[in-house]
């Protein structure tokens, strides 16, 4: 049982360093190059600098037609956000007629200043490159459902064109549905000179109500409804506020983020050790869990790590480490009234557990009300809050316990010094 415990424990010990260092340095496996998690994470707009506009609807519109408007000039701008291959941007209605984008990482701002600005356009093209309609033409743009080949409703795209529009749809669709090649019966829908669909006539449309098919999910038919309805910008958009922030600074207070949090980290563990001895070690392998499993859910999901990101990191580690002193705290107490080690780790988790929940929860419910309801840095923050909150229950609760009992076969539980009391 006991050599059992230590081959465990030396294979615990062994990942967990294998995982740190190759999580840290990178590793290259053949041709395949896999980088460390500083070179990982996105970063947010202020450590890798970029661009920051604010901009403002100039309509007295309200309700559900500000609504309509703000979410098809939201379609837009990431339509064009796209075309200028930026990585996650961060474009979010705010007070009901504002939109926010948040560009990070870009190397021309005036360049996404420039595109955010313009108006868009719209255009249905022929075959032959011809434009046949554009986006002034489309009163609306709905998703239906209508039976699929299966018999099985399924989403589609309906529009509905003007008057003018309807008459020149039915004479190209005329046309169209007469050729007898499969690519000369498609119309192209271009938006901001990027086709975003290329449907085929399959009958001339009469009545300026063309339905678009194309194994739609009802999201993608929702976008592309949208994108459809907002070729015609539907409202004029005012620049209130333009930052172009460079990433100097940014990058600086990255590096100096990433220290102290090494030297916290280190300070920690050391004194966790000598507060508690063997439950001590045992905590800086739950907080190298823990960093491993925040650090890994960030790089997997795509978090964009800000610094109110780090002060939540930070935030959550505080949370971490006080779990594991509640818990030992508790362990320390049942050994000086008496009880083994191995029944004091158990009791030691039991008395504890509640008070973990608790404070857990609580911050846990405070993380997500920032995540739903903040916007850029306060939602960067309730992200990784969560993420530490998470993961530090998992390592207190789960591993922390698991390795103690191992480390209680190995020593047999006589020596009490070993376990702070």
């Amino acid at each position: 049982m006991k050599s059992r415990s230590i081959i465990i424990l030396v294979l615990i010990i062994a990942i967990v360093a294998g995982i740190s260092f190759v999580g840290t340095n990178g590793i290259t496996i053949g041709d395949t190059t896999y980088l460390g998690a500083k070179d990982s994470v996105e970063l947010g707009l202020d450590l890798a600098g970029g661009v920051y506009v604010v901009l403002q609807a100039n309509t007295d519109a309200t309700g559900d037609e500000l609504r309509q408007m703000m979410e098809q000039t939201k379609a837009i701008i990431s339509q064009r956000v796209d075309g200028l291959g930026v990585t996650e941007p961060n474009i979010a209605i705010e007070d009901e007629n504002r939109i926010r984008v948040e560009l990070a990482g870009l190397t021309d701002p005036q360049e996404a200043i420039d595109l955010i600005g313009k108006t868009a356009l719209l255009e249905f093209v022929d075959p032959d490159g011809m434009t046949v309609l554009t986006g002034r033409n489309v009163v609306n743009a709905r998703v239906i459902f209508q039976p699929g080949n299966l018999g099985v409703e399924e989403p589609v795209v309906s529009l509905e064109l003007d008057q003018e529009g309807s008459a020149i749809f039915f004479d190209v669709t005329s046309r169209l549905s007469g050729e007898t090649m499969a690519e000369d019966k498609i119309i192209y829908i271009v938006l901001d000179g990027t086709v975003i669909s290329f449907p085929m006539v399959q009958e001339p449309i009469r009545d300026g109500r063309p339905v678009i098919t194309g194994g739609f999910n009802l999201e993608s038919a929702n976008n592309l409804a949208t994108l459809i309805r907002a070729g015609a910008l539907p409202v004029e958009m005012i620049e209130l506020q333009t930052s172009i922030i460079g990433p100097t600074l940014g990058l600086e207070a990255y590096e100096r983020s990433i220290m102290a949090g090494v030297i916290a980290l280190l300070l920690i563990f050391l004194f966790m050790i000598i507060i508690y001895r063997i439950p001590g070690f045992v905590a800086t392998l739950a907080l190298s869990v823990y960093v491993i499993i925040v650090i890994g859910a960030m790089i997997g999901i795509g978090v964009k790590l800000t610094l109110p990101g780090i002060a939540g990191l930070v935030l959550s580690i505080g949370m971490a480490v006080d779990a594991n002193v509640l818990i030992y705290e508790r362990i320390r107490e049942e050994i000086q009234v008496g009880k083994t080690v191995r029944v004091a780790i158990d009791a030691g988790f039991k008395r504890a557990l509640t008070a973990i929940m608790d404070s857990n929860v609580t911050t846990l419910i405070a993380g997500l009300v920032l995540y739903n309801f903040g916007t850029g840095p306060i939602k960067g923050f309730g992200v990784t809050l969560i993420l530490g909150i998470v993961a530090s229950m998992l390592t207190a609760i789960f591993f922390t316990k698991y390795v103690l009992r191992l480390m209680a076969n190995i020593t047999g539980g006589k020596n009490v010094k070993l376990y702070g009391a």
